[in-house]
């Protein structure tokens, strides 16, 4: 009932959310795919969280994860943040606290230190969702918004159709053939059309400032 009710929460936040419900297959999934953040359990069936996160640690993925848990002994705490744990949260929890350190997480595993992110004369505030252009308000649906927050995270990288799929549908979510194009033609309808640029046959990519 948690993680129903914690993802359902996410969406309406903007994220796009994947949920396991057991150990053994985290632990698969977190091989398989990559992932911006991993909230974690550490009571979960069939494996235990904290071996699934060592196991990643062990591995070389750097993922950010944030425990969310029941246990709440400051042993526990000091065992899964020297597992690799980025944070540890208690249940019951604040979702407001717990997105204000997902962002917080993302941030430092971004490199950046203001919470804005800024490229050129676009900058975007993941706490409120806002979106500027030179200073001035920009009005964008919610993904649009969520592709145009993928391309600014990484500024110069290329990201494919498939990836920025991923990252407003999920495992689960249904995809229009060419809705990724549709969102890439509104971004730059609404910001310019050099604010988004393609390289055919390979994705789309906002240029460093």
């Amino acid at each position: 009932m948690i993680a129903q009710g914690l993802q359902t929460a996410l969406r309406q936040e903007g994220y796009t959310v994947d949920w396991t419900a057991d150990g053994k297959s985290a632990a698969a999934a977190l091989h398989a795919a990559r992932f911006d953040l991993v909230l974690l359990d550490l009571g979960l069936p069939e494996r235990d969280g904290l071996d699934v996160l060592r196991e990643r640690r062990r591995s070389g993925d750097a993922t950010p994860v944030i425990i969310l848990t029941a246990r709440d002994d400051i042993q526990d705490r000091i065992a899964g943040l020297d597992a690799g744990a980025d944070d540890y949260i208690v249940k019951p929890f604040d979702l407001e606290e717990v997105t204000a350190r997902m962002r917080s997480v993302l941030r430092r595993a971004s490199g950046r230190g203001d919470p804005t992110i800024r490229v050129g004369s676009i900058s975007l505030n993941p706490a409120t969702h806002t979106v500027e252009r030179d200073g001035a308000p920009v009005s964008l649906s919610a993904h649009e918004y969520a592709v145009l927050e993928a391309l600014l995270q990484r500024p110069g990288a290329i990201l494919s159709r498939a990836q920025l799929e991923d990252r407003l549908y999920g495992w689960e979510g249904q995809v229009e053939s060419n809705a990724i194009e549709v969102y890439i033609h509104g971004l730059r309808r609404k910001l310019g059309s050099e604010a988004i640029r393609t390289l055919r046959g390979v994705g789309y990519f906002v240029p460093k400032a």
